[in-house]
C-alpha cells in the first residue's frame, strides 16, 4: 500500500480495494488499483464472465441551459446536438489546429449534455470547456459528487438486470437511462472500454459503496471479480482503442488516428473543422495501425518501427495480447507502410522484432460483436 502521507486522492470505493488487498498505484492523481489477483487472470475474467472496474477517477461535467446542446456540438467533432435523448456518443474534442484536446463521451440528457472526460486531463478539459462556453450555458463540475463503476463482460447484462431490473436488457449499445433525484440520481449506460458487452454506472457518492455491494452480490454465482487498471489497458489495447497521452494527444488529429468516423465535416461548424477539412483533403502522412508481433517480446511506448532497416514510425502502446496469444501494439507509421499485412520491424530491447500490420481491432470475438455465451446466473 502507498505511503499515507501522499496527497493522492481516493475514490469512494477505496475501502473495498483495501479490503481486497489490491495493489495500489498513483494514476491521474488518484490512488488506484492496478490489479487484485493478477492482470492475466483479471483480463480473462472480463473476456469470459464479468468484472467490475472502479473508474471514479474519470471526470464528469454537465452543460446546462438553452444553448447547451448547440454548444456541445460546436465543442466536439461528432454529432451530439441532433442525437435523441438517451443516446451517448464517443467523440474527440479538438484544438483549432485539429489536434486532440481529449476524447470523451457525451450523453444527451434532455436539453443538457453530460460529458465524461479523461481523468488525467480533467483540469485542462474543464478550463477549455469553460473558456469557450457562450452566455447562457452553465458548465458544472459534477466529479466530486459522482462515483463510477464499469461492469464488463458477456454476463454483465444478467448481473445488471438483477440490480436494476429488465430495463437494462432493453438498452442498445451506447444508449442509457438517467433517473432519480438528489443522492438517488443515477445514470446507467451500455458502454465500455473492453470490447465486451457491459455497462457504466454513475451514482452519487453517498450511494457508491451500496452500489458496489449490490453489484457484487448480484454477480456472485457468475464469479464476478474486481478488475484493476492493468487489465483495463490490456483489454482496450487488443481492441485498438486509443489511450489519451499514448495514442492520441494535441499533436495528433482524428484522421491519422483512425477516428475519422467520429468527425462530422457536414456540421455547420465546430472547433478544428477547417484544419480537419484540410487534413482529409490532403491525406495523412502517418497512420495509427495495429501490430501483431512475432515471438514473445513486448514493444513499449516509444519503440522505433522500421521497414527494411529504415525508421518509419513509433510505437504508442504495446503489451501482451492475452486473448490473442501474441504481443500486440499500436504505432504511427508512414501511411505508405500502413496496409494490413505489411511486415515491419520493432526495435525492442536492442533487437529487431518482426511484426505484421493488422486492422484494428486486433481481437474480434468479444461479446460486443459475437453472441453471448449462456449465463452462469
Amino acid at each position: 500500500m502507498l505511503d499515507t502521507t501522499t496527497t493522492l486522492k481516493r475514490t469512494p470505493f477505496f475501502a473495498r480495494h483495501a479490503a481486497l488487498s489490491a495493489k495500489l498505484v498513483p494514476f491521474a492523481g488518484f490512488e488506484m488499483p492496478i490489479q487484485y489477483e493478477g492482470i492475466v487472470a483479471e483480463h480473462r475474467v472480463v473476456r469470459a464472465g464479468v468484472g467490475v472496474f472502479d473508474v471514479s477517477h474519470m471526470g464528469e461535467i454537465r452543460l446546462a441551459g438553452p444553448g447547451a446542446a448547440a454548444y456541445a456540438n460546436r465543442l466536439v467533432t461528432n454529432e451530439v446536438e441532433a442525437i435523441p435523448d438517451g443516446r451517448a456518443v464517443y467523440t474527440p474534442m479538438c484544438l483549432p489546429s485539429g489536434g486532440i484536446v481529449d476524447d470523451l463521451l457525451v450523453y444527451a440528457t434532455g436539453r443538457d449534455r453530460f460529458l465524461v472526460v479523461n481523468a488525467a486531463n480533467f483540469e485542462k478539459d474543464l478550463a477549455w470547456i469553460r473558456d469557450h462556453a457562450p452566455a447562457g450555458v452553465t458548465v458544472a463540475d459534477e466529479s466530486a459528487a459522482t462515483a463510477q463503476i464499469a461492469v464488463q463482460g458477456p454476463w454483465a447484462e444478467d448481473v445488471m438486470a438483477r440490480v436494476y431490473g429488465d430495463r437494462v436488457r432493453g438498452l442498445g449499445f451506447y444508449t442509457f437511462f438517467e433517473d432519480g433525484a438528489g443522492d438517488d440520481r443515477r445514470l446507467i449506460s451500455r458502454t465500455g472500454y473492453t470490447g465486451e458487452d457491459g455497462f457504466e454506472v454513475y451514482v452519487r457518492v453517498p450511494r457508491a459503496l451500496e452500489t458496489w455491494d449490490r453489484v457484487f452480490k448480484a454477480g456472485g454465482s457468475a464469479g464476478i471479480r474486481p478488475i484493476g487498471l492493468g487489465a483495463r489497458d490490456t483489454l482496450r489495447l487488443e481492441m485498438g482503442y486509443c489511450l489519451y497521452g499514448n495514442d492520441i494527444d494535441e499533436t495528433t488529429n482524428p484522421m491519422e488516428a483512425g477516428l475519422g468516423w467520429t468527425v462530422r465535416l457536414q456540421k455547420e461548424d465546430f472547433i478544428g473543422k477547417a484544419a480537419l477539412v484540410a487534413a482529409k483533403r490532403e491525406g495523412s502522412r502517418r497512420t495509427l495501425v495495429g501490430l501483431v508481433l512475432d515471438g514473445d517480446r513486448i514493444a513499449r511506448h516509444g519503440c522505433e518501427v522500421a521497414f527494411q532497416g529504415q525508421t518509419v514510425g513509433t510505437v504508442t502502446s504495446g503489451s501482451m495480447g492475452i486473448s490473442i496469444g501474441k504481443p500486440v501494439a499500436m504505432a504511427y507509421v508512414s501511411s505508405d507502410r500502413a496496409a494490413p499485412g505489411t511486415r515491419l520491424e520493432l526495435r525492442t530491447r536492442g533487437r529487431d522484432t518482426p511484426a505484421t500490420v493488422t486492422e484494428r481491432p486486433m481481437y474480434r470475438t468479444g461479446s460486443v460483436r459475437s453472441p453471448k455465451p449462456r449465463s452462469a446466473l
